[in-house]
């Protein structure tokens, strides 16, 4: 028998695909002791079924609308509004029609009732479509109440709806609509609890919104309402605002707009102890629901009504901690420019990687800084280590710092500090800056490892392939973080910032050690970049090849280049870069990131680039250029201290500091070089091992590895076991991770601390960021996401989220930089001063603030950005 009508104590969350997010979660709520829910029951999504089921008309207007993009919004809104017209114009079958009389009849159908969408893919723990479909207010009598469900029923494809159905990847048929009918409260008082702190996302804090009358004006935001915060009872902050309207129901149905007297404009709208009251109760629903709740309330005669609570989705979990105690983490992705979240091998092997105290949430990582916090010797150490390389986390510290009672100080003077994450958080501790070994030593040293690796490990299969790569993991650590290397990076920093320093004290010259680093040698990721030059140059002569390349999406397309005249020239050009470098790629950090040599028509777009934008010989010219332009600003620098006061101390300490940043500072970018150079072995191994795997029909394609830990993918081919819903789920997971941004700090509590730059007197309209590369420099912003969509002319000015070294080939096009991420030694940056690009980093939301093809100013002398 079909279920068309379940009233609210009959239902739980286990009949989500019966009454849909809204009707599962007031079925919840009503069972909860202590919470009054007002009467009501649901018109099931088995209703919505045989309503829709026969309509052919219908199904035509629905395959119409799934073969549509999100962009097409005219389309949307006329087969939409075809779709909601078919639906309201439809009678409602007999069977439904009478179900419904009979449980308006036990509730009192001469009531006044408010009919309310609740959709199969709404109000989720994972995704919450608040708002998506309609809400009717007030509405009296059995006739009215029918037109209503069947409105609702309409509702589930306004343009609104249907367009975030498809950004979410929801199917139009899937998606089932049940209908609530829920008994009005008349209330005086009603509005929105937040079990964490919507702004800050601090669990520990609830967020009430309170107006005047009926809720629903203020959850449009059609009025202004009070807001209270209130931490463990204590209300810690109040906003009173100015209410002057809110909305009542009239008498003979339907709701209405009345003016507030200016006497109670002003009025606080709950009482103190109704806050406290009112944040015991949503603490209530919250431990019930086991995560925060969004809840909708309102205050009749004294009482709270609930009359929906939903799961808060936009919330960063909070890293997992082994403890009760105060957290301090700092984000891994802004210090390693990917904040995109990290399937979970590429978190197993960063972890398996890295000595850091790190922990995992939102498939990002985040290092526990708490314990260098606390005690003095290392916490300056630690604030202003991370502040160089990002000063948002520097003030996010600062902040945390300031409130005096969130880390506990400890007398421990021996903690290292934690590293900034620039070599996958490698420790600085008792490091001693040293010049004396020559970085083509270690550089030597490392490729030979390599060379090895990929030997030895050609014979390794099954478990034994894992514990090899774990010992070999130890191999790559003991490089990583070998001293005499991470000396010379450190006696190149050291060396540049007194450069910085002194010129500035002395000459009043600022950042000269930006120009002084351009076209330095050894520096692999710059090389990468002009090797690209050069690749375009063995191309350009070839017409044919060129046409080819226009076109060449596929990943075979190198062999297809042997077709033309000058086709083997070409592809052995290509592989000869692959070969050096098609171990990179985007967010190479994550070893199952797509490598250039996996995915090699990645480089096809700028390839091309170069061959329109520079003439022949360009590569080298370009080296040639920054050499000449940074020997220039030596001896310019040399002369003019020589007539200072010591002149010739002065002189010929500055010289010496040039000599080590020029000779040392190329070293800086080969340790990642070497780590995603290993990497890369490793995946190339362990996909033999997945498609082993796929052949047994243990995974149905090889890149499901992809979603094991490093543990698990070893017991699943020690096994050849393995439950179908792991991976299925953490796929799910990820594809929500991605909608999260990073916070660049987060506390234990859930706390997200944003941090702000402190400068003043910048242009009224200016962008502020961080300055990393010194000069100004105008152009038109090309606003990229991928590599892959870049279609650069010369003189363009990159604005994107992040840059690791994967994007260093666009840097030979561009005239400046401008990131969101990004700190004075991240990978972008360093490149950037190389090149002699103007660049300013870390500009929050940049690629939303400044719009593709708009001309802009980039100032990275003093750290900001212009629109034009």
């Amino acid at each position: 028998m079909n279920a068309y009508v379940l009233g609210f104590h009959e239902i739980d969350r286990t009949k989500l695909k019966l009454a849909g997010g809204k009707g599962a979660n007031l079925g919840e709520l009503s069972g909860i002791k202590g919470i009054q829910v007002p009467a009501g029951f649901c018109v099931t999504t088995e209703a919505y079924q045989a309503m829709t089921r026969d309509n052919q008309g219908l199904a035509r207007l629905l395959d119409e609308l799934t073969h549509l993009k999100a962009e097409e919004r005219e389309r949307i809104s006329g087969i939409g509004a075809k779709i909601r017209l078919a639906i309201e114009r439809a009678p409602i079958p007999e069977g439904i029609a009478e179900e419904i009389a009979g449980a308006l009849a036990k509730l009192g159908e001469q009531g006044a009732f408010a009919v309310r969408s609740s959709a199969t893919a709404e109000d989720l723990p994972t995704a919450s479509f608040a708002g998506q479909q309609d809400t009717y207010l007030n509405i009296i009598g059995e006739k009215a109440i029918l037109a209503h469900v069947s409105k609702c029923w309409a509702s589930l494809f306004t343009d609104r709806a249907i367009i975030y159905r498809m950004q979410n990847g929801f199917d139009h048929r899937k998606v089932q609509l049940c209908v609530v009918v829920q008994k009005m409260v008349f209330p005086r008082a009603a509005g929105i609890l937040f079990t964490a702190d919507p702004v800050t996302s601090n669990r520990k804090v609830v967020s009430i919104d309170a107006g005047f009358g009926l809720g629903e004006a203020m959850v449009s935001g059609w009025v202004n309402a009070d807001s209270y915060k209130v931490r463990n009872g204590e209300i810690v902050d109040k906003k009173i605002s100015t209410k002057k309207l809110a909305i009542h129901a009239a008498k003979g149905g339907g709701t209405s707009e009345q003016e507030i007297a200016p006497e109670q404009q002003n009025r606080q709208v709950l009482t103190d102890e109704q806050i406290q009251r009112l944040e015991r109760l949503g603490r209530k629903i919250e431990e019930h629901f086991g995560q925060p709740q969004d809840i909708e309330w309102c205050l009749a005669d004294d009482a709270f009504h609930i009359v929906q609570s939903r799961p808060i989705t936009t919330l960063f979990p909070v890293p997992e901690a082994s403890d009760q105690e105060n957290h301090v983490y700092v984000s891994v992705g802004h210090q390693q420019m990917m904040t995109d979240p990290i399937k979970p091998l590429g978190l197993s092997f960063f972890l398996l990687t890295t000595p850091a105290p790190m922990r995992k949430a939102g498939g990002r990582l985040f290092v526990d800084v708490t314990q260098r916090l606390a005690s003095p010797a290392s916490r300056n150490l630690v604030i202003e280590g991370l502040g160089k390389s990002d000063p948002l986390i520097k003030d996010a510290l600062l902040t945390v710092m300031e409130r005096g009672d969130f880390v506990k100080p400890v007398l421990d003077e021996n903690k290292a500090p934690v590293p900034s994450g620039g070599n996958a958080g490698a420790p600085a501790a008792g490091l001693q800056a040293q010049t004396e070994t020559d970085p083509a030593t270690l550089i030597a040293r490392s490729q030979a490892s390599i060379e090895a690796l990929k030997r030895d490990i050609q014979t390794r299969s099954g478990a034994e392939l894992f514990d090899f790569i774990l010992d070999d993991i130890q191999e790559l650590r003991r490089l990583l973080f070998d001293p005499q290397g991470l000396g010379l990076i450190m006696a190149a920093l050291n060396a540049s910032s007194w450069i910085n320093e002194n010129m500035k004290e002395w000459l009043g010259e600022k950042n000269a050690a930006d120009t002084l680093t351009q076209s330095v040698s050894g520096n692999i990721t710059s090389e990468m970049g002009l090797a690209l030059l050069d690749v375009a140059d063995v191309i350009r002569p070839y017409p044919e090849v060129l046409a080819y390349l226009r076109h060449a999406t596929d990943d075979g397309f190198l062999d297809g280049l042997l077709k033309f005249e000058g086709g083997r020239e070409a592809r052995d050009a290509i592989q000869a870069f692959l070969d050096r470098f098609g171990m990179r790629c985007a967010g190479e950090i994550d070893i199952t990131r797509t490598r250039w040599s996996e995915k090699p028509a990645t480089l096809v777009s700028t390839i091309l680039s170069n061959i329109k934008n520079f003439e022949p010989g360009a590569g080298g010219r370009r080296f040639e250029q920054g050499r000449q332009e940074a020997l220039k600003k030596e001896q310019e620098l040399l002369e003019r201290l020589a007539q200072l006061p010591e002149g010739d101390r002065k002189a010929t300490e500055a010289k010496r500091m040039i000599s080590l940043v020029r000779n040392l500072i190329g070293y800086r970018e080969y340790p990642k070089y070497g780590m995603v150079s290993r990497y890369f072995v490793y995946k190339q191994a362990l996909l033999k091992e997945a498609e082993r795997l796929v052949q047994a029909r243990v995974l149905h394609e090889k890149e499901d590895a992809y979603y094991l830990s490093f543990e698990e993918f070893r017991e699943v081919v020690r096994t050849n076991k393995l439950d179908d819903q792991v991976v299925t789920r953490r796929k799910d997971e990820y594809k929500r991770y991605e909608k999260l941004s990073p916070p660049r700090v987060i506390t234990s509590e859930g706390e997200c601390i944003a941090g702000a730059y402190k400068r003043g007197a910048l242009p009224a309209q200016a962008i502020v960021g961080l300055a990393v590369s010194s000069g100004v420099v105008e152009g038109r912003a090309r606003v990229l996401l991928t590599m892959e969509d870049a279609d650069l002319e010369d003189g363009d000015i990159l604005v994107t989220a992040f840059t690791d070294p994967s994007w260093t080939p666009l840097f030979v096009s561009i005239k400046g930089l401008v990131t969101e991420v990004g700190g004075l030694m991240t990978h972008g940056a360093v490149i950037a001063r190389e090149y002699g690009l103007p660049a300013v980093v870390g500009v929050q939301h940049a690629t939303r603030l400044i719009k593709d093809g708009q001309r802009i100013r980039v100032n990275g002398t003093d750290g900001y950005v212009e629109v034009l």
